[in-house]
């Protein structure tokens, strides 16, 4: 049986995270939400969630020394970040007047209240369900339909350098990028957790995927 180690640093919906990947799972996975370094580095996936702002959220991953952690799942094994756990992946943040993230893609978060178009007059946070376009084919997108609908919460959005990074997009008075893909990498803005069947979808496609975009 497959382990699915979920990150615990103290930020976001945890569980709802682990109880979803446990009901696409059918018992061919384990998941354990966990702190320890050790439980981390010996799951055969890993998923990284979270929400809240990305000072806190680097500053908890630090205080449990998870850091060095998370970057080797990145390095070696199929990996899934959600919402924080796709932000935290950049350089820099421009939340909190500036933060330094894990710098695993070279690019920034900006927000939302920055970057708008004039006269939009769109609430921020963007909150709700939106479309999400598919830029290019991938295996978590298997069997979910171009601009099917997910769940979002969130005030920013990441702006990476290199553009082919970029597998999935929304709008919001703007386009923006909501998922990110690279070899064993995936990450999305999106609550796949939230997002009824096809967010189940995701998730299970991620359960079989073998890490090859």
């Amino acid at each position: 049986m497959q382990t699915v180690a979920v990150v615990d640093y103290g930020m976001g919906n945890l569980h709802s995270v682990a109880k979803a990947l446990e009901q696409v799972g059918g018992g061919s996975a384990r998941v354990r939400v966990s702190a320890e370094p050790a439980v981390i580095g010996n799951a055969d996936r890993v998923v990284v969630p979270g929400q809240g702002a990305a000072r806190d959220c680097m500053q908890a991953l630090q205080k449990r020394r998870l850091i060095g952690a998370v970057k080797d799942a990145l390095a070696t094994r199929p990996f899934l970040g959600i919402c924080m756990g796709l932000q935290l992946l950049l350089e820099t943040s421009d939340e909190n007047g500036g933060v330094d993230l894990l710098g695993f893609y070279a690019g920034r978060v900006r927000g939302f209240s920055d970057s708008l178009s004039a006269g939009h007059n769109l609430k921020i946070p963007h909150m709700g369900w939106n479309n999400v376009r598919q830029e290019r084919v991938h295996p978590l997108f298997a069997d979910i339909d171009d601009g099917a609908r997910f769940y979002f919460v969130h005030s920013y959005f990441v702006v990476p350098e290199e553009a082919g990074l970029g597998v999935a997009s929304a709008e919001y008075g703007m386009r923006f990028c909501c998922a990110l893909a690279s070899e064993n990498v995936f990450a999305c803005q999106f609550h796949p957790e939230k997002s009824a069947a096809d967010g189940l979808r995701l998730l299970r496609n991620f359960l079989s995927w073998d890490g090859a975009c």
